[in-house]
Order: C-alpha cells, then structure tokens, then sequence
C-alpha cells in the first residue's frame, strides 16, 4: 500500500525502528558474533523485515503445501521486462533473461562462460570479495584495476584499465552501484566504459545488484546495457531483488544477456551445476516487483536518515574519514588515519563487527552495514567513538 499521508510515513518508520530478534535464527551475519557483545554490521543484508506483501505472499504458497519443481512463473518474467522497460526505457525480451539462484554464481558462470583457461579477468579494486575469486575459481587469471576518487565518489580508472589490457583479456568485471564505494555512475561515465569495451572487443558483466537502492535525490541508475545496441551485445547484466527487499535467503537472481550465443554459453556453462530459483524464491520476487516499491521508497527514507547521521558523525571522528554514500546501505569507511595495527580486531573489541577493508582489496578501510535500526547504529558510532578515544592521542 502506497503511504499517502504524514501519519501513514510515520507509521512505515516506526516499522523500520523496530528492531527484530534474529538471534537463534541462524542468521549468518548474527551467527558470527552470537556469544560476544558485538553488533554485527558487517555482511550485506538488513534488519528490516521484508516488506507486506512478501510475507503474504509466502504465507499463501506456503499455505497450498506442494512444494514440488518449478518453472519460471511467466507473471515474473513480466514484471523484469516491465521494470526495465519503466525504470530505464530499456526493452528487453524473456528469452534474453537467465533466472539463478543468487548473484555470485552469476559472476562466477560469467567467467567460465567467456573466453577459456588461462585467459585474464579484468576486476575493480577495491571490490565485493567474489569479483575476485571469481576468476581464479574460474582457471582465470585475475587483473586488478584500481579505482579513483573523483568529484567525491569511487569510480573505475579507465586509463589504469586500458593501460593493464592484454592480449588475453576477455571478460571485464564491473560493478554499479558500486559496492563497497555506494558510487552511482554517470552516463558520461557509462559511455566511455562502453567505448573502451567495444573497442577492445571484450565482454563485461555488470553486477547491478543495488540498481533499486539510490540514496542520493537527483541520481538515477543507468543499467549499462541499456546505453545503445553495441554494448548491450557485450554486457551480462546481473540484478536481483534479494538486497533491496532483505530476501537474500530465498535465493533468487538473474542475468539479461542479449547477445544469443553470448546467452548460449552462459545457459550451457550452467547446465548440471547450477540449480533452478526455488519456488518461495521466485514467490517472493513476484511480491516483491509487483508491491514493494512504495514499501522501497520508505525504506529509502530511512536508510538516507542513516546515511546522513552516520555521515556527520564518521567525520567528527579523528582518525576517521567517509566519503558522501549515493547507494546502497553500505559505508566504506578509511580508518587509514587511526593508524590502527589490525583494524578488524580493534572494532571488534570495540563492539562493532564490520567488514575488514582488506577482504575488498584496502585494508585501509572498514565496510560498515547501516541497514539496521537507527538505535544500532547510534550505539555502533558510540562504541566507535570511546574506541578511538581511547587509542588515539589528545
């Protein structure tokens, strides 16, 4: 249901303050820190409970108890071809969509899928750790490209990219919304990846799992795909419902990929290894693009509340620098200026499990998951702050 009314929102953000027991859930992200005093705010899903219509939808299909093999629901295909076609003007046919059961196989089927043994992987850095394991599971060697600061965001170094190319490189790894940098791409941007891709003759997969978690107002995604016909014949675009609507357990991702043999090798490098979505999956991808968005906009709100207060707060920090966050509900935080010997443990015993910067490629930073109750992180930036305090000089 849309929110309509002040009262209305106010009630949504109450939802979104209350906090949810997921001890003894087996949670993995509140496994990890199950007998210590630590909050966990390190792996990417959040403490919201998923929206209405999800649950209701997985109540009535539970509810028909025959939970036998399933095909892809053609009312989902529907909506991803509606959403595209909405949210970026961009046409896309079923056939050119690949239901998998989470994103990182994704990456990983991208890199058996393009090129053969012993070819190169192009990968961001610093970056979701599967960017690079990806390729190495993949008998590929792995590249990595640095990213840069500019006008106050991380993006890919394109001259670093064109200048590390070599005569085997075949497959560019690409993410956007950047994660852990929370980078939005332009379009200018977008165009000279595209320009670079085309005329280097390589593939790129696009990791665009938080494409429905813009934070910053007036910045809008762009799927890289959708820039003109040249380089959606390159692109294996991966998207998925999973972090924006906190129904990652339920395993339900897919791949656009519009070039026919392209798609061909990626439906055959699946075959036998990678099962179908399973069937609450797919339920609540339908629940979720057919009735979530109003619930998303809410969850925007809250979350850009969280970013902003985290945001002031970080920087008063000494020792501490975070750079503005456009999407996703994840802080890359440099603690460079801590001068921290081992900075994972120093939070840890401050009572704050983050995600160690060196996982990503930099151990000069923290990923910090603010998708949590504003409570939590008030307590986190307080444990924070007497840590610090109490390490650093006067």
């Amino acid at each position: 249901m849309q929110p309509n009314t002040t009262k209305e929102s106010e009630l949504m953000d109450k939802e979104f303050d209350r906090p949810i027991n997921r001890k003894d859930t087996a949670s993995q992200k509140w496994e990890k820190y199950r007998d210590s005093d630590i909050l966990p705010m390190w792996v990417a899903d959040t403490d919201f409970m998923s929206p209405p219509a999800v649950i209701q939808a997985l109540h009535d299909r539970i509810e028909h108890g025959v939970f036998g093999y399933t095909n892809v629901p053609g009312e989902l295909n529907a909506l991803a071809i509606e959403r595209m076609q909405n949210s970026y003007h961009w046409s896309v046919s079923q056939d050119e969509i690949v239901w998998l059961p989470g994103l990182v196989c994704g990456l990983n089927l991208a890199c058996r899928a393009v090129g053969e043994s012993g070819d190169t992987v192009i990968s961001p850095k610093p970056i979701y750790p599967p960017f690079m394991s990806s390729p190495r599971l993949s008998d590929r060697a792995v590249c990595t490209v640095p990213m840069k600061e500019t006008e106050g965001h991380f993006i890919l170094d394109l001259e670093a990219l064109e200048e590390s190319l070599c005569e085997r490189t075949r497959l560019i790894l690409f993410c956007n919304p950047h994660n852990p940098g929370g980078a939005v791409y332009r379009q200018h941007e977008l165009e000279a990846l595209a320009d670079l891709v085309i005329k280097h003759d390589l593939i790129i997969c696009s990791d665009e799992i938080h494409c429905d978690l813009i934070l910053e107002p007036g910045l809008k995604h762009i799927p890289l795909a959708s820039l003109n016909p040249e380089i959606a014949t390159r692109t294996i675009t991966l998207m998925a419902p999973s972090k924006t609507y906190n129904i990652a357990g339920l395993g339900c991702s897919f791949a656009i990929i519009q070039n026919p043999e392209l798609r061909k090798q990626f439906i055959n490098t699946k075959k036998g290894i990678v099962p179908d979505v399973n069937l609450l999956g797919y339920t609540a991808a339908i629940a979720a693009y057919k009735d979530g968005d109003s619930w998303n906009q809410e969850q925007l709100n809250y979350l850009r509340e969280n970013r902003d207060y985290l945001y002031r707060e970080i920087n008063q920090i000494p020792g501490l620098k975070l750079l503005p966050i456009e999407a996703t509900y994840l802080a890359w935080i440099d603690v460079s200026g801590a001068k921290l010997a081992n900075p994972a443990h120093f939070f840890e015993q401050a009572g704050v499990g983050m995600s160690p910067g060196r996982d990503f490629g930099d151990g000069n930073f923290m990923r910090l998951n603010f998708g949590c109750t504003r409570s939590t992180l008030e307590e986190a930036v307080r444990r924070i702050k007497v840590a610090l305090a109490n390490e650093l000089p006067a």
